[in-house]
């Protein structure tokens, strides 16, 4: 079987999708977003193939029973893979491997298959590669027959030649040889990805003194869309999902005298594996340092209660969850049962509603993120001298003036200013500022 697992990619592959799951009977899966995660990793979906299950076989996953079932089935369609919505053990993918001849890829594989076809930055494909290691490194035991093959132990035979000097003699398995390259290879990539954490870093604190905005949802939410419409950015855009991995961040004015940083973000899927998590940590980091994070949603698509739980989930793995968060309802000019729309606006009231594609809706999203950036309104008295002219233009461009007092040498007035903007009146200087009303 070890030639199956020579390559992970299912380009133009048929494939047979496998959903098991546990618990309630009633509960069904329809395999939606396995198919548009195959489909996106270029397979042709020939079969759909459910159980409910109630405990986990360690052998099969689904029971030697339903895998022989599902061997017939593959020469039904001539099936060339079986990606499985479930994470399966090595032993597991090997197992089914030798029932159906031919190869298995479980959800993680394939979602790391995926982000492998999409990485272009070298920082893109540091990460997935690194993703794609940290998974192999714990499977290579069970999952390659060869692995097992004595190198070292031949002298002059091929085996022989593999190790090298060093390892002749009593022979080192090529599990061993494979297990140190792979180990060798995650210390060099983590150690480039270090470096390019520190730059992001570094890129990210220069930004301290600006308001900043990260745009998350799950995937083909729409975020590079909205992204380009009110930046004009030129990020790729494409209806797939995982259309891009690359964080964009650009400026943004949603009102005139308000200007922002905008920044995009990799989308999530359900059970996004930890790896991907782990490893993108950088792309992630924008998201952590955010003021503000606006949540994309796909409102016409049916499952969108479903997917906002997954982008919750993962911005709790990355410590977001307690941010700010402003949730966006875009696609609604594509929405088409519209009482699961009317449910979505009854649960989250305060969410904004637009159409990144038509720009419905964006004046009112302009007005809440500025809402946002100003915070909470109070009342201020600013004691400033005559010279200082920059003060008095601040607060007429961002608040509003109740009251001018000029002295012989200093003036005093009273506006109305947003609490998140009192550290760019004290970055102007003025001589005094008291809080009168909060």
């Amino acid at each position: 079987m070890e030639k199956l697992r020579q390559t992970l990619k299912v380009k133009k592959e048929k494939a047979i999708l496998v959903a098991a799951t546990r618990g309630n009977p009633d509960q069904s899966d329809d395999l939606s977003e396995l198919t548009a995660l195959s489909e996106t990793a270029g397979a042709v979906v020939v079969d759909r193939f459910q159980q409910k299950i109630r405990k986990i076989n360690p052998s099969t996953y689904i029971g030697k029973g339903k895998a022989e079932q599902l061997a017939g089935r593959v020469e039904r369609f001539k099936a060339d893979v079986i990606i499985f919505d479930n994470d399966l053990s090595p032993g597991q993918i090997r197992e089914l491997e030798e029932i159906t001849k031919i190869k298995v890829l479980d959800r993680s594989e394939l979602i790391l298959d995926i982000f492998a076809t999409r990485a272009k930055t070298k920082q893109a494909r540091l990460q997935v590669e690194l993703a794609q290691l940290e998974y192999t490194y714990p499977r290579l035991t069970k999952m390659w027959s060869h692995l097992d093959s004595v190198a070292g132990a031949g002298g002059a035979t091929a085996a022989g030649a593999v190790g090298g000097i060093g390892t002749r003699g009593t022979g080192e398995k090529q599990l061993e040889i494979d297990r140190r390259l792979v180990s060798k290879r995650i210390t060099e990539l983590k150690r480039e990805l270090e470096n390019i954490d520190r730059r992001k870093i570094r890129e990210i604190d220069g930004r301290k003194g600006s308001f900043k905005i990260c745009l998350v949802g799950y995937t083909n939410a729409g975020k590079s869309t909205l992204l380009n419409t009110l930046t004009n950015a030129g990020v790729f855009v494409e209806d797939r999902l995982f259309a891009t991995l690359d964080t964009r961040t650009r400026k943004w004015m949603p009102t005139k005298a308000v200007e922002v940083l905008i920044s995009d973000t990799v989308g999530f899927v359900q059970n996004l594996p930890h790896q991907l998590v782990a490893s993108f940590k950088a792309t992630l980091e924008e998201a952590v340092n955010a003021d503000l994070l606006l949540h994309v949603i796909d409102a016409s698509n049916p499952d969108a209660l479903t997917q906002m739980k997954s982008v919750n989930h993962v911005l709790r793995e990355i410590d977001c969850n307690e941010k700010p968060i402003l949730q966006v309802f875009n696609k609604v000019d594509a929405v088409r049962q519209i009482s699961d729309f009317d449910m979505l606006r009854t649960l989250y009231p305060d969410a904004i509603s637009i159409s990144a594609k038509t720009g419905f809706g964006l004046d009112n999203l302009s007005e809440a993120v500025t809402a946002q950036y100003k915070g909470n309104e109070i009342l201020i008295r600013v004691t400033y001298s005559h010279t200082n002219g920059k003060i008095q233009s601040f607060l007429r461009s961002q608040g509003r003036i109740s009251d001018v007092q000029y002295n012989n040498d200093s003036v005093l007035i009273e506006a109305r200013l947003g609490r998140n903007q009192l550290p760019e009146l004290e970055h102007l200087r003025p001589e005094k500022i008291e809080i009168i009303d909060e």
